[in-house]
């Protein structure tokens, strides 16, 4: 009985503390799940789904950005009216006409890097990227300016920083397979056509617009909605006779940005040279893939 008594109280610390030991395993527990459930709430809170991982760069608007006051949060478009829409309906046959003749027409699109320096329309340009406008955009914020240069000195500094940044290209940065690979095409990085061709098309996206009151727009899916709107373009200038070839210069969106005096929102994606081919124009005689091979059917 005296040796009981004396194992209670000892008992009764190793109770407490197993106790203790249990209620702070608990809380901890409680802790961590409170922790996932405040980084999946800041998960939630910063995650993009129209910043396409793939196509982040470090033009992307940032978080300490998305945090200012300078950012419009009002929905003015809310009550945008809708209206009837009947395009017109063409008969089977007539469908199967058109798909035929545009895809003839596509069909001849290529590269051409001998461009004519005959003067083309302005009027054309004008009507060419006004069709590339028609474009579907991330809630319609139409992304995208064309920057159209036809001034001679201009042309030649912007195939000046062109060209500086594309020998370093093809020398240092791209690596020897992606250079191996382009021997074929026969390109490298003297680029005549930027001074020769009647038009430069330079096509940027804008990672956020700007309200005439200054505070800043989200424009959702931007860089995928400018691309749409390069390929509309494409066929556009295919459509009318025009020849283009499709640059991406690596390196050298800011300097172009800058020499163009563009806002800081705007990002170059693309720099296409516009005009009739040479007289002399070659191009590389390549097969497309057939429709067997690039589309699937479930």
């Amino acid at each position: 009985m005296a040796l009981l008594s004396l194992l209670t109280p000892f008992l009764a610390v190793i109770l407490c503390l197993v106790a203790g030991f249990v209620l702070l395993k608990s809380r901890g527990t409680g802790t961590t799940l409170t922790s996932t459930d405040k980084t999946n709430t800041t998960s939630k809170v910063d995650f993009k789904p129209w910043v396409d991982q793939d196509l982040q760069d470090n033009t992307e608007i940032t978080a300490k950005e998305d945090e200012s006051d300078d950012w419009d949060g009002s929905h003015e478009e809310e009550g945008l009216a809708h209206v009837p829409y009947s395009p017109q309906r063409y008969p089977e046959k007539t469908m199967l006409e058109r798909s035929r003749d545009f895809y003839s027409v596509m069909n001849q699109r290529r590269s051409v890097r001998f461009i004519s320096p005959e003067p083309v329309p302005r009027e054309v340009i004008d009507n060419v990227i006004h069709t590339a406008g028609t474009a579907p955009s991330g809630a319609h914020t139409e992304p995208w300016t064309f920057v159209v240069v036809s001034a001679p000195d201009m042309k030649h500094k912007i195939r000046l920083i062109v060209e500086e940044e594309e020998e370093m290209n093809y020398r240092q940065r791209m690596g020897d397979k992606w250079v191996q690979d382009l021997a074929k095409l026969k390109t490298n990085w003297i680029k005549d056509y930027l001074d020769i061709a009647p038009y430069l098309i330079l096509i940027f996206k804008q990672t956020f617009g700007i309200l005439p009151n200054g505070k800043k727009k989200t424009h959702y899916y931007n860089e995928i909605s400018v691309s749409i709107s390069c390929g509309i373009l494409l066929a556009a200038l295919q459509n009318v006779g025009l020849v283009t070839v499709t640059s991406t210069p690596l390196n050298c969106g800011p300097q172009l940005r800058l020499l163009l005096q563009r806002p800081a929102n705007e990002k170059l994606l693309m720099l296409l040279p516009v005009g009739f081919p040479a007289s002399d124009a070659t191009v590389p005689d390549l097969n497309r893939k057939p429709v067997t091979d690039i589309a699937v059917y479930i």
